[in-house]
């Protein structure tokens, strides 16, 4: 792959003129460490693929009052930290209540946002394409996080006039406090499916994300007012509780079908209850659990989802201890390994609960360890998902810090999805080494051509060996960075030493490229 000095020349100006204009805000976002040093822990987990996730919700109330710039430095700093903690997703939570932290033509602007529901942000921003734009930069994916069905939280006391509850009262119901848009009426599945299909639509999402407020949590002494729902639109069924699971199966295998139809490749995740079905209530599948069901008391038949290809990834909300009487994080963990294998796996960890307890075998320690071993142990887990992004941020009891040193020091790629697509794009074209005026060497290629969403070059991956070393694009100590860019500054060595570098590209589900390998003195 040796260039004519013609076409080197060429080549050469190309790329001067891309670096005089992008060299401070690309590479000074995207430069790393070229250094591949043996990592100062032992034992540090080599999986070059794993999602590695944290939520940011707004909910509690983390965003009000910041204003505009006040918000953008805040996720910023989150976003950054984050970086270096080693994550590779960021679930955003942009509906929380039939609103919406994104311009939406349909729903009211969040009052999580603006303080006041109804109320655009000034000045004016569009958080959801701001923070698609800054996971991107980064080599983040970002989901897109919505709470399908909740329509008002407790401490909501005003809806704006464009809400749904004020527009169409009778499409919800009240439940201690919430308003629920009425999982039995066929036609909120549609209205929540056109949402999605314009989220999913109008932004470079690459999930769309719900979590476990399906059914309401039930309240001790109130029931779900849903009796004459089911009178009108009980399909058959005689039994109200099927007919509520099925209302919730009939909506997952919808906006599944809704988000495909206009993206294929974009994700559709749902983070469940942590338990799907207690042994006593099902012998043959239930777990050894005693705790709250997404089967009997959400509604949710999750492993339906599972095993009809309804959803692309589950994460379990497995929150507890290990040493949990009524439900153990081990045992849980276990039984979601062997029933969720047709889909990814990824497990929803409580970041302040893991560093709360100690561990079983060492009082002296947290369980942060055990628990990453027996993520390790299970075949079927692919990830991990941090409930909630500031206590990592904050390094809650040195999680932040455990993770870039040592669990997650090592870049990762986000596991394939051969359901989904499974052909790697072609490999990256005219890659070049180009010593600028100002003493940087600077690594340059061009993406492949591709003509369609499977077959598109989106990140890249950068690899850096010894002169004599083995190639091995297996071993993830060896990636320098994953970015979108199409160049890279090296560092300056002693201007003798001699490095190959290899580049691949990978398209929107992660497949990977053949490498096309540089020789370099540093």
């Amino acid at each position: 792959m040796y260039c004519s000095r013609f076409f080197v020349t060429l080549r050469s100006n190309f790329c001067k003129m891309k670096i005089k204009s992008l060299l401070v805000l690309a590479l000074t976002t995207f430069f790393l460490c070229a250094c591949s040093e043996k990592g100062v822990y032992s034992g540090v987990d080599s999986s070059k693929r794993d999602f590695r996730g944290a939520w940011i919700q707004c909910v509690n109330g983390q965003f009000q009052n910041l204003g505009t710039e006040g918000m953008k430095q805040n996720l910023t700093y989150q976003l950054d930290e984050l970086q270096k903690d080693g994550v590779n997703a960021i679930i955003f939570q942009v509906r929380p209540e039939c609103d919406a932290l994104y311009n939406s033509p349909y729903e009211p602007w969040s009052r999580f946002l603006t303080g006041v529901q109804g109320k655009a942000p000034a000045p004016y921003w569009d958080p959801l394409e701001w923070m698609v734009n800054e996971c991107h930069k980064r080599g983040m994916e970002l989901h897109a996080w919505i709470n399908p069905y909740r329509a008002k939280t407790k401490n909501t006391n005003d809806l704006a006039a464009n809400h749904i509850a004020r527009k169409q009262p009778g499409r919800v119901f009240e439940y201690d406090g919430l308003y629920i848009l009425n999982p039995g009426i066929p036609s909120n599945r549609d209205y929540i499916c056109t949402i999605v299909k314009d989220i999913v639509k109008r932004y470079d999402i690459d999930g769309l994300h719900m979590d476990d407020y399906f059914y309401p949590y039930p309240v001790a002494g109130k029931s779900i007012p849903d009796s004459r729902e089911f009178a009108s639109y009980n399909n058959g069924f005689k039994n109200i509780e099927d007919w509520r699971r099925d209302n919730v199966n009939l909506f997952i295998k919808q906006v599944n079908e809704a988000i495909k139809s206009v993206k294929p490749w974009v994700k559709f995740g749902v983070s469940p209850f942590g338990i799907y079905r207690n042994k006593k209530s099902d012998p043959l599948n239930g777990s050894e659990t005693n705790g709250l069901q997404n089967y009997d008391q959400l509604y949710a038949d999750v492993l339906l989802w599972v095993n009809n290809g309804w959803i692309d990834y589950c994460v379990p909300q497995i929150y507890w201890e290990i040493g949990n009487k009524a439900a153990d994080y081990k045992t849980l963990i276990t039984w979601w390994n062997k029933y969720t294998s047709k889909r990814h796996l990824y497990i929803g960890e409580d970041v302040e609960r893991t560093v709360k307890y100690a561990d079983l075998n060492n009082k002296n320690t947290h369980q942060m360890n055990a628990k990453y071993q027996l993520h390790k142990q299970m075949k079927n887990v692919k990830g991990t998902i941090l409930w909630y992004s500031r206590a990592v941020v904050d390094d809650t009891g040195k999680y932040g810090t455990m993770l870039r040193n040592y669990y997650w020091k090592r870049p990762a790629l986000p596991p394939l999805m051969p359901y989904i697509d499974k052909k790697a794009p072609k490999k990256p074209k005219n890659v070049d080494v180009v010593q600028m005026s100002d003493g940087n060497t600077v690594l340059c290629w061009e993406a492949p051509k591709g003509k369609k969403w499977n077959d598109e070059a989106r990140k890249f991956v950068v690899y850096k060996f010894s002169h004599d070393e083995k190639i091995n694009l297996n071993d993830p100590s060896k990636i320098v960075t994953i970015t979108g860019n199409q160049m890279l500054r090296l560092p300056y060595v002693n201007g003798k030493t001699k490095y190959t570098y290899v580049v691949t590209a990978l398209d929107r589900m992660s497949n990977e490229s053949n490498g096309v390998k540089i020789k370099v003195k540093l």
